[in-house]
């Protein structure tokens, strides 16, 4: 499903990554290095507005709208399977491994 085809692009979405499943790859950080930032254990996080990375596990963030696509993009490129994108308002994933 493309950004597009989806309803979720109007409502404010969160996302989270699974360090356990995380490969350390960084194809999230060269998506959207705003969001998403390798720290010094070689594995990914998401970061806030405050550029603060989220270190502690499901801890999330929130999705700009302005770079949805490109948090889209690295979830379908994802080799660690290991991004998740939620609705806020009811915590269902939207793009990622547990999406419908």
């Amino acid at each position: 499903m493309s950004v597009s085809e989806s309803t979720a692009g109007a409502e404010p979405l969160e996302v989270w990554i699974d360090q356990d499943l995380c490969t350390g790859d960084g194809i999230c950080a060269q998506y959207a290095p705003e969001v998403f930032e390798l720290d010094i254990d070689g594995l990914a996080y998401v970061k806030g507005e405050d550029d603060e990375l989220r270190q502690q596990p499901g801890e999330t963030v929130r999705v700009p709208l302005t770079l949805l696509q490109d948090v889209v993009d690295s979830v379908k490129d994802c080799p660690g399977d290991c991004i998740h994108v939620r609705r806020a308002a009811d915590g269902v994933e939207v793009y990622g491994p547990d999406a419908e």
